[in-house]
Parts: structure tokens; sequence; C-alpha cells
């Protein structure tokens, strides 16, 4: 039995009752560790869920999964767990395709997202148009700014991904996404509102012109850039809190 587990946004206690009682009966469990990072420490998890944890990095979930996470499965109680949500990554989905086609049980078990915990910005969810990422060697890319362009030209809002390499304790900042846009053209005065640690006790996020958020310092991860579409009245008060 493999379960795939969403275990929240900021630390041990945010992994559902669901998902801790299924962790609790695994007798193999991988922490996924590429597509975010948790405020917490591995040990914090272990010593709250009374488990020993086995770190997943990007090359043993979508290259070594058959002869560790699915190989396990086959045999024992396996659990995966993924910060946020299970599919807030197109990786688990190849994961569940994979486990599928060998004939393993499967459960899922969701949490919250970072798709939804924008929410507290107070955007409009139901107006968020295609999410991007920009990476970290972005000298050459433009998706980002046609997703950009793309959104805007129907009013979405457009929520900008920020690349990350927890194993290396490297992190794009919104000051990075904001250098980039800039230099792709975006304009400088154009309403940008900078995110970090969002789902945590204190997510940090501030409103204001692009140009301000490029010398924006913030020192909290993981972090993320939504830049608005139209604006109903009520989320340009929600936006003034944060102003």
């Amino acid at each position: 039995m493999l379960h795939l587990i969403g275990i929240g946004l900021n630390d041990e206690k945010d992994i559902s009752i669901k998902g801790l009682e299924a962790v609790k009966k695994c007798e193999a469990v991988y922490l996924e560790s590429y597509t975010s990072k948790l405020s917490c420490s591995v040990e914090e998890l272990e010593k709250f869920y009374g488990k020993k944890i086995i770190i997943a990095y990007r090359d043993l979930v979508e290259k070594k999964a058959e002869e560790t996470i699915l190989k396990d499965a086959k045999t024992k109680e396996t659990a995966l767990l993924v910060i946020g949500d299970v599919f807030g990554a197109t990786t688990h989905i190849d994961l569940l395709l994979r486990a599928k086609k060998e004939k393993i049980e499967t459960k899922i078990i969701h949490n919250a997202s970072i798709l939804t915990a924008v929410g507290i910005t107070g955007l409009e969810l139901y107006k968020f148009g295609k999410v991007t990422s920009i990476p970290f060697n972005n000298e050459f890319i433009k998706s980002p700014v046609n997703v950009l362009k793309s959104n805007q030209s129907i009013g979405f809002h457009t929520l900008f991904l920020l690349d990350l390499d927890p194993k290396n304790n490297r992190f794009l900042t919104v000051s990075d996404a904001a250098k980039y846009l800039l230099k792709e053209g975006v304009e400088s005065d154009k309403l940008a509102i900078a995110c970090a640690q969002l789902g945590s006790d204190k997510p940090i996020i501030k409103a204001a012109a692009l140009k301000d958020i490029e010398n924006l310092k913030i020192d909290k991860y993981p972090q993320c850039l939504i830049i608005p579409g139209n604006l109903h009245f009520m989320e340009e008060a929600a936006l003034k809190l944060y102003s």
C-alpha cells in the first residue's frame, strides 16, 4: 500500500488526523524534499510522527522510485509525505501512475496548498489564471512573462512560484523574481504582492509596486509573487492591509 499524504505548509502539526493515523501504521516513510520547505526540521517531524523518515530528493522520486518507494509499497505500508497538498506538483501524479501500473494499492490524503493559501491576500481564488514558475536560470526564459500577459489580457491574477533547492539551501526570492520581470519589460509601477511562509503563524505579505519589491529583503522561505489582474473593491480593500 502506498499512502500519498499532504502534510501542510508550515510545521509538523499541520498534518491532518487522518494523515497522522496513516503515517503511524506505515513501516516505511519518505519525505519529498524538493518542491517546498517546512519551517520545522526533519527531527521535529520524526518526533511528532513517531517514525524514522527517509529524505526523498528529486532524483529518488523521479528516477529511483521503483527501487525504493514503490518497492517498499509492494510488500508493506509505505508513505510519501508531500509538503502542502499531494498534487501541488505534477511529479506526484507521475508517481501515482507508476504505482497504478505496478498494481500497488494507493490512498490519497489531501491537505492545504499554496494554491489556496494565497487567498489570505484577499484576492479571489476564482480569478487566478494559469500558475507559472520562475527558475533560477532564467536568462533566456520567456514563459513566465507570456503567462502573465495571457492572464492580464483577461483580467486574471498571476501566481509566480519561485524556484528552490532545499538540499543546497538555495531559494529564489521575490526580489529575484521582480528583477527578472522588470528585465523582461513588465512595468515598474505594476502592483505586485510578495509572500513568504504562507500557511505559517506569521506569514509575510507585502503589496507594493514591482520596483519596490525588487528592493525588498525577506529571509523566510518559501516565497512566491503575485501580480493581480482586475481588482474588485473588496480585493482593493484587502490589499490595503498589506501596503
